[in-house]
């Protein structure tokens, strides 16, 4: 890189929140005021350096995640900023996943949100630190006290303000820092560039002093030392304080608060000093720990570049310069430019041919990362998002990504002959940049069916199709993706004897099937005793279940949530093989389900309208015609918030429906929740329209 920093100076953190919450806008200030950029850029003038895409610059929102570097007092702050609308969840995910911590964004207005929780969900399964910073409180209906309350409530997080608001709304001047007890206002002119301390105003000064009394209370319940000082009425120094809160940060066990008003420039360089001060470096985190892919032992790896080379691909992009874009975390190690690496993953070698420092969709050329590093490699022709990049002496194996299964497809078709090829290239790049974008065929209907998080996701992919990749193309109506499951346990015996004059096939198999648990999978059991069916034999049924379960028996959808346990059988020394038992497998599932009943599931989407409290009733209706079930109401600054469970297949063309309900007044957001059994009438409906369709 440019400079090396020691690890200890390192922060690998990204930016999440709810779309709107201002997060391209913080993280275009923290670029300014850094010296990473010489000028602001806006995003509804859609010159945002971090929102690079046309799509993104037209609509005023991220689509996918943009790294670059800023240093910050002596630190290299890499920063991941990612997108807020839930169709694009998987950028939030891959992100999340090679992070060491996180500023999580809060509108001071709108507070906590549906898509706030589902990325402070997906922060606390990769338990990344975070620290919260309350945007916007120059808006109107801003409200401090209440967006930490709802933080601590609906997130179940121990919040607390390291910082309070001088004023709010049009009045917002400034904070009161707690650590430093000192008052710091900010200039209103275009930069905010001037900056002034000064004591805390009198008028607020048992206010302070009361939420400073506070924060040391609650940093000390983490902290023994710290806990004496406080039960003998002695005063920690600042330190003291400092090292407390990033303890307890980096243990996930406190949540320091901050407030500003990034448009306005007020606040970000306070956040930038919490993220020095408060959010961890590589080396403050545990151990890496890998497998090994031979001995399934663990592997640990420590945060060095003297340790072995470990690093992980967390995304794929494609780049019409430099051919595919690889990005990778290093955990461990040096990655040097002209070396041979393995890709644990696929046991592949390849080899690095550039390594790139990126600044959004700008690069800069390097010849080595180092451990905490979050860069760009060209070369990993083979890599895929989630493998594992390594040394080729020492092989570990990171744990992958894990991504949500898309809710939504469409069909899709080349106008012409011609753009019929490039079509199939660059739905296979986007399938390659995009874990949650599945392209397939339908075997019987030839379409080809292109599948994503949401309807704006699609659209998105659409447009790429047409802008980036030159494909004219047309597409059909949105399809629902429907899942289905059996509704009993029962046993199943099963017997391929197949003779044609030599050798023969033969498998027997005596099994199991039972509902499991929603949102659980698929398990495979293997009861057999004494040997009467080979562990390769027993791989072979379980492939051939897997493969019948692509395609249901009730209408042809992906089957999930059942588990199968093999009990019995037998094989022939002769004529059994892996072929004969897959097909064992296959055949004998299917006759199974068909004793079990099926069942159809739909897509629930977790569903949260937002509306002056007038049209209360005509939304409540609304959902109520659409299946929908009313979890909760609430109120916030005389609106009505309405949060209800809907299935994804009556929400298709809401927004315009709730523009005419509210007079434009209403605005609603969605994600997925879970799948669930479709009423039995219309499930027959939508099975009989299925066949049919398949039939023409």
């Amino acid at each position: 890189m440019a400079a090396i920093f020691s690890i200890d100076k390192v922060r690998n953190i990204g930016v999440m929140a709810h779309i709107d919450a201002g997060k391209t806008t913080v993280t275009e200030r923290i670029l300014f005021f850094t010296g990473k950029n010489y000028k602001i850029g806006e995003v509804h003038d859609g010159e945002a350096t971090m929102d690079w895409m046309v799509q993104e610059q037209e609509r005023g929102i991220t689509i996918t995640s943009a790294a670059t570097t800023a240093i910050w007092k002596g630190h290299r702050i890499n920063i991941i900023d990612t997108p807020g609308h839930v169709d694009f969840t998987a950028e939030v995910e891959r992100s999340l996943r090679v992070l060491d911590g996180a500023v999580a964004l809060f509108c001071a207005a709108s507070g906590v949100q549906p898509q706030s929780e589902t990325v402070w969900r997906q922060a606390e399964k990769y338990r990344v630190p975070r620290i919260a910073f309350i945007n916007k409180m120059d808006r109107s209906g801003a409200h401090f006290d209440g967006v930490v309350e709802e933080i601590r409530h609906e997130l179940g997080a121990n919040a607390v303000p390291v910082v309070i608001p001088i004023g709010a709304e049009a009045n917002f001047q400034g904070v009161i820092d707690l650590v430093d007890m000192k008052a710091i206002y900010y200039d209103t002119t275009p930069t905010g560039a001037v900056v002034r301390e000064e004591e805390i105003p009198q008028k607020m000064l048992a206010q302070a002093q009361a939420a400073r009394d506070l924060m040391v209370e609650r940093v000390s319940e983490q902290n023994d030392a710290l806990m004496e000082k406080f039960l003998n009425e002695e005063a920690p120094g600042r330190e003291e304080i400092v090292q407390a809160i990033r303890k307890a940060t980096i243990e996930g066990r406190f949540i320091p608060v901050l407030c500003g008003a990034a448009f306005k420039n007020k606040g970000v360089r306070r956040l930038l000093d919490a993220i020095v001060d408060y959010l961890p470096s590589p080396s403050d985190l545990p151990p890496i720990i890998g497998a090994c892919k031979e001995e399934n032992d663990k592997i640990v790896r420590e945060a060095s570049d003297d340790a072995p080379l470990a690093a992980l691909a967390f995304k794929v992009q494609a780049d019409k310069h430099m051919g595919k874009l690889t990005y990778v975390r290093v955990y461990s190690g040096i990655m040097r430019v002209g070396e041979t690496v393995l890709n644990s993953t696929r046991d592949k070698k390849q080899r690095i041919g550039r390594l790139f420092e990126m600044h959004a969709n700008h690069r800069q050329a390097v010849e080595d990362l180092r451990t905490g590093d979050v860069a760009a490699v060209v070369g990993l022709a083979d890599t895929r998002t989630g493998d594992t990049i390594c040394s080729v002496e020492h092989p570990i194996i990171l744990e992958a990504i894990e991504f949500p299964s898309p809710v939504i497809g469409v069909a899709v078709e080349a106008e012409t002959r011609e753009d019929r090829d490039k079509l199939a290239k660059a739905l296979a790049r986007l399938a390659e940049e995009d874990p949650t974008f599945i392209v397939r065929s339908d075997d019987e209907t030839g379409e080809v069916i292109i599948s994503g998080m949401g309807e704006l996701h699609l659209e998105i992919i659409l447009d790429r199709l047409r802008r980036e990749f030159n494909v004219a193309v047309k597409s059909g109506q949105p399809q629902v993706a429907y899942r289905e499951t059996i509704l009993s346990a029962v046993n199943h015996e099963y017997k391929h004897v197949k003779q044609t004059g030599g050798r023969g096939q033969y498998a027997h198999m005596v099994f199991r099937i039972q509902p499991n648990k929603p949102g659980a999978g698929f398990q495979f059991r293997d009861e057999i005793k004494g040997g009467k069916i080979s562990r390769e034999y027993l791989r072979a049924i379980q492939k051939g279940i897997l493969d019948a379960m692509t395609e249901g028996p009730y209408a042809g959808f992906p089957m999930v949530d059942l588990k199968v346990t093999v009990y019995d059988g037998s094989m022939h020394e002769v004529d059994s093989s892996e072929v004969a038992f897959r097909t064992c497998g296959i055949m004998g599932f299917r006759e199974a389900c068909k004793k079990a009943g099926m069942s159809l599931l739909e897509p629930m989407m977790s569903v949260e309208v937002t509306a002056p409290e007038t049209y209360t009733g005509a939304i409540t209706g609304s959902l109520a015609s659409k299946r929908g079930k009313i979890i909760s109401m609430d109120t916030r600054a005389n609106a009505a918030i309405l949060h209800a469970h809907v299935p994804l297949s009556e929400m298709f063309g809401y927004a315009s429906e709730l523009r005419n309900i509210t007079s434009g007044r209403g605005n609603f957001s969605m994600h997925f929740e879970h799948y669930e059994a479709v009423p039995y009438a219309l499930a027959e409906e939508i099975v009989t329209a299925r066949r049919e369709e398949k039939a023409k």
